[in-house]
């Protein structure tokens, strides 16, 4: 999963991955980190999501960082916002309406070229990434926060082979590995769907799949 690969994807207009819809577990849960916000919502790995547009109005200022220029470009325009461009440490910055978009690594952002970040939203960025990466990132997460930052994580699971993906499926083991060491973490709702609920899911060999959505809040 290195740069290339996701230059590649946008470019190409591979972003199966993108949600032509507000995430409905944004939707439910978002109380539970907008009445205790200090700060922008911060979307790792953002791509165009709609529901950075949906935080916007609904909770806070947005910050976001995603390496394709091309998907930040296509989110102002689908927003029928004209961004200004500036420059913000080691990124290229695109802000309009109380939405600034990051242009570039998402492990060279520092907390001060973040700026002060109030809570985050991950639905796409930790399933994104492989095994190896994924303890990268939630690494550095915490070095971004400040003590008491909720992050809002969505995260499927099913059996599926180790390597498929990505998205990738992350289970409850390995975000409470991931993450309890800078982290207190509960799991807010667990959905979970069957071949009698998902017929598909029978034709994919998959007994069920999940999706999961954890609290978790910086130490």
């Amino acid at each position: 999963m290195e740069e290339e690969f996701w230059q590649r994807r946008w470019q190409e207009n591979r972003i199966g991955f993108h949600q032509s819809e507000v995430n409905r577990f944004l939707q439910a849960h978002k109380d539970w980190f907008a009445q205790r916000l200090e700060g922008a919502t911060f979307v790792p790995l953002c791509g165009k999501s709609q529901d950075m547009a949906w935080l916007r109005e609904h909770v806070s200022p947005v910050l976001g960082v995603e390496l394709s220029p091309l998907a930040i470009e296509a989110f102002f325009r689908e927003q029928g916002l004209v961004a200004r461009q500036t420059v913000r440490g080691a990124f290229r910055a695109y802000e309009a309406s109380g939405i600034a978009l990051l242009a570039g690594d998402y492990f060279a952002l520092t907390a001060d070229a973040a700026g002060p970040i109030g809570a985050v939203y991950d639905r796409a960025a930790l399933i994104a990434l492989p095994a190896p990466m994924r303890v990268r990132y939630a690494q550095h997460m915490a070095t971004l926060l400040r003590p008491g930052t909720p992050v809002l994580l969505v995260a499927p699971f099913s059996p599926k082979g180790p390597l498929d993906g990505p998205p990738f499926a992350v289970s409850e083991d390995e975000v409470r590995a991931l993450y309890g060491r800078d982290f207190q973490v509960c799991v807010l709702a667990r959905h979970r769907d069957t071949p009698e609920t998902r017929p598909e899911l029978r034709d994919r060999g998959l007994p069920f799949s999940e999706e999961n959505v954890y609290g978790l809040v910086r130490l």
